[in-house]
């Protein structure tokens, strides 16, 4: 096994461009071995962000369809969102949970800390397995609403056939909820 490596040296960062969502900074970097070198990066807001998978009576996972600009189409994904100031994950798991397909968990297990793209954007989500649901509706702020997908869960597999199921980390997500969960992947 390779010892850790000296994270490079910051020897200055300047904003590139910022917009009402992005800020993204140039990062002049110096090497253990003297080489210097330049990257771009997201710069990640401090709030963080969640990711559940609902799972209701142990029969069904619960997504989400929503439009995703970034793609310019309707995307099949878990409930997600931006922890607010002054919650825990916990919280906003359980907030997120409510607003996008109208339940709330009285179990939820942290699964993981995910990173997307960690060479280019520093921000973190934290994934959850909601078990233990019941009807609660908070309302949101998607600016239509999302719907509601029902999937029988011994029928996971056939998610990963969708083309709209593509979101890496809500693939992943599934995944680690069902290694909790015990099912056989």
């Amino acid at each position: 096994m390779s010892k850790r490596q000296q994270k490079p040296e910051i020897l200055a960062t300047e904003t590139v461009a910022q917009s009402r969502l992005f800020h993204i900074e140039q990062v002049h970097l110096r090497f253990s071995n003297q080489q210097e070198r330049y990257y771009e990066r997201m710069k990640g807001g401090t709030r963080g962000a969640v990711m559940i998978v609902p799972v209701l009576q142990q029969q069904w996972l619960l997504l989400g369809r929503e439009y995703a600009a970034g793609t310019d189409s309707y995307e099949l994904g878990f409930p997600k969102g931006l922890i607010d100031p002054g919650e825990t994950p916990e919280q906003a798991a359980n907030r997120e949970l409510q607003e996008e397909i109208g339940y709330g968990s009285r179990k939820l297990v942290h699964l993981k800390e995910l990173s997307l793209a960690p060479g280019y954007f520093a921000s973190k989500m934290q994934i959850f397995l909601a078990e233990d649901l019941y009807e609660s509706r908070l309302e949101g702020d998607e600016p239509e609403p999302i719907e509601m997908v029902s999937w029988a869960l011994p029928e996971w597999r056939g998610l990963l056939d969708l083309s709209d199921f593509s979101e890496s980390r809500s693939v992943s997500a599934l995944f680690l909820a069902l290694e909790r969960l015990k099912l056989k992947v």
